[in-house]
């Protein structure tokens, strides 16, 4: 009989969107009812949390029946972890507003390792398997090799698997602020004017510190097969007056490729491992080893096609934290339960923002500490 690390190996080698809800339905319950079972034994307060949930979870014949925690729970100190503290590899750490706690959640190894194979499964789905230039809008040290790393080195050392040279487009001024770094992103722009590339930044930078000053020179790269990936930092660009439309017009310009081709993907630290790119058609999917339910904010019962809710996420890759089922504090439109016109299976969503009045989040930039 296969293991449930057997199991969970097995989800992560499918192609990601392959299968639709009630396909994987069966071994998401499996997985994440024996993963309910380990929590359980490992952490006293998570297994009074489950004898007083409503419903025994052994008995729930769907994901979306299974007890769940609020993301806030991960804001404790010390964080929520399963293993024991020489286990723990590395600890993520959300960021904050100024003057609110940051979500911590806790790495060991085999968490750590799941985390990079769903990541790399999700982005091959999206850009292929080719290596490719790999056009940085950051910093060099930002992603360098330290204790402590945040978001944006997570998101640029998760995409160098598909580099096969990486640029900076970036630096820091006298005052500490960031610049173009006008040579290297001429010499780049030059160089790959015909090749496919790779582009990725955080959103309010690419916003900021790339799209901003090039229009305003009139500019353009001209990198008409560029793939662009992008995330964070939206609360900012709201604060702007910046929409998606706008955003992804605005960097199509600079880079001279079309808006199709600019791709923005959703995540939290507390789902660690999975991202959800949107897809051609404007959606987000869920991979093999994960599920999203969407419930309604008075009830927390799972809304119909067409109406917004919470996303609550769902995923089998943690074993060090009790991560795997979380209430977020984001709000999502369900657009459908299957039959996505770009191929990928299962539920598709777009986001919506945030829970009027919850807990402002920071843009999702990640520290970690060894």
């Amino acid at each position: 009989m296969e293991s449930i690390e057997q199991k969970i190996e097995s989800l992560l080698t499918l192609p990601p969107y392959s299968v639709g809800t009630e396909e994987k339905t069966p071994v998401l319950l499996d997985i994440l009812k024996a993963q309910l079972d380990q929590a359980s034994q490992r952490h006293a307060g998570f297994a009074n949390y489950l004898r007083h949930w409503p419903l025994d979870y052994r008995s729930a014949a769907h994901v979306a029946n299974l007890p769940f925690l609020p993301v806030g729970v991960f804001k404790a100190n010390p964080p929520l972890a399963l293993v024991e503290r020489h286990q723990i590899k590395r600890t993520l750490s959300s960021s904050a507003t100024t003057g609110q706690i940051p979500s911590r959640v806790v790495l060991d190894s085999p968490t750590a390792r799941r985390m990079t194979k769903g990541v790399i499964a999700i982005l091959r789905d999206f850009l292929g398997s080719a290596r490719r230039p790999y056009l940085v809008v950051d910093t060099p040290g930002t992603a360098g090799d330290k204790p402590e790393l945040g978001a944006r080195g997570a998101a640029i050392q998760a995409l160098q698997p598909f580099a096969s040279e990486v640029a900076y487009g970036l630096r820091l001024h006298a005052e500490g602020e960031l610049e173009l770094d006008r040579e290297r992103l001429t010499h780049f722009s030059r160089q790959h004017r015909d090749a496919t590339v790779l582009v990725y930044g955080f959103t309010y930078i690419l916003w900021n510190h790339l799209v901003k000053p090039l229009m305003a020179e009139g500019a353009c790269l001209g990198l008409p097969n560029a793939h662009v990936l992008h995330s964070g930092g939206w609360k900012r660009l709201q604060d702007q007056s910046v929409d998606k439309q706008t955003f992804n017009q605005g960097l199509a310009r600079v880079l001279g490729c079309s808006t199709g081709r600019v791709i923005d993907f959703y995540g939290l630290v507390e789902n660690v491992g999975v991202i959800y790119p949107d897809c051609a058609e404007g959606c987000k999917h869920v991979p093999a080893f994960g599920e999203v339910v969407v419930r309604h904010p008075l009830t927390l019962e799972p809304v119909a096609q067409g109406e917004l809710g919470i996303i609550q996420v769902c995923s089998v890759l943690p074993g060090s934290f009790p991560g795997h089922l979380l209430l977020t504090e984001d709000m999502a439109q369900v657009i459908g339960f299957d039959g996505c016109p770009c191929g990928r299976r299962g539920i598709h969503f777009r986001f919506a923002g945030r829970i009027p009045k919850s807990e402002l989040r920071g843009c999702g930039n990640i520290q970690s500490q060894r």
